[in-house]
């Protein structure tokens, strides 16, 4: 995130005032890497890694062809 944070031009406060977080939690942050999930989830956004998200909990690939058969089929079918 702070790699981010320096690409972006913006400083620690900069970012702080534009994802509406407190200055301290983002320092905590930056230092420890502990934040509540929405302080995360609103830098995110302003940093432009909100996709990120998506591969935190991949699905897990089928281990046997009973697992794709049982498989609900909107499982199954991926939008586009």
């Amino acid at each position: 995130m702070k790699r981010r944070r320096v690409d972006a031009g913006l400083t620690q406060r900069e970012l702080a005032a534009r994802a509406a977080v407190s200055y301290g939690s983002l320092r905590l942050f930056e230092e420890t890497g502990k934040i509540s999930l929405e302080a995360l989830v609103k830098i995110a956004f302003v940093l432009e890694a909100e996709a990120e998200f998506e591969h935190l909990f991949p699905p897990r690939p089928p281990k046997t062809i009973d697992d794709v058969v049982d498989r609900p089929l909107r499982q199954r079918v991926r939008r586009k």
